[in-house]
């Protein structure tokens, strides 16, 4: 099986979302790498501005990708290639999902910056996506440990995020656990 370019594909998209002026920022695995709480990934994730849907999957159908899903709140595309991968985006529509964007901040990558989303967001899309699919609770979870552990993180923000699922409990257990480490 041919290994995807995750470095190569994240630069060629980053770029033409740049070009074309779409508001974006690095969520996902790569995010985690980024505060410093790397985990093995395959796909590139974006957090993008809602409006700008329609140019996304235009830029995505250009490159030889095919949408598996869209809906009014993310879109998943997979090449026919498959050493170019899978790219997610999750679109930003509330309130939430737009700070989130106006936070992220510039992170290098080769050739240029990539803005990502703060740690505190990045653990509320984690209690999100665990929230909406109860099989990726565990591995959210430890990805969430990782990113307490590793990065400068606003926990008023984090429990804000918590409590927005009711699952507060789970945030304290958490806290309590790195507090005994």
């Amino acid at each position: 099986m041919e290994r995807v370019n995750l470095r190569g594909i994240l630069v060629e998209i980053h770029s033409a979302l740049r070009d074309l002026a779409i508001e974006h920022a690095l969520i996902g695995g790569l995010a985690l790498a980024a505060h410093g709480a790397a985990r093995a990934t395959v796909d590139l994730n974006f957090l993008v501005e809602e409006e700008r849907g329609n140019d996304v999957d235009r830029l995505l159908r250009e490159r030889g990708y095919e949408c598996l899903h869209r809906s009014d709140y993310a879109a998943n595309y997979a090449s026919r290639d498959p050493a170019r991968g899978r790219v997610d985006f999750l679109f930003a529509r509330r309130a939430h999902g737009k700070a989130m964007l106006v936070r992220a901040r510039p992170h290098p990558i080769p050739g240029s910056q990539i803005r990502v989303v703060d740690a505190a967001d990045l653990i509320g899309l984690e209690v999100q996506a665990s929230s909406n699919d109860a099989s990726r609770r565990r591995l959210d979870l430890a990805d969430i440990q990782r990113l307490l552990r590793s990065a400068d993180v606003d926990l008023a923000r984090v429990r804000e995020y918590f409590r927005l699922f009711d699952r507060e409990k789970e945030l304290d257990a958490l806290l309590a656990e790195e507090r005994e480490r």
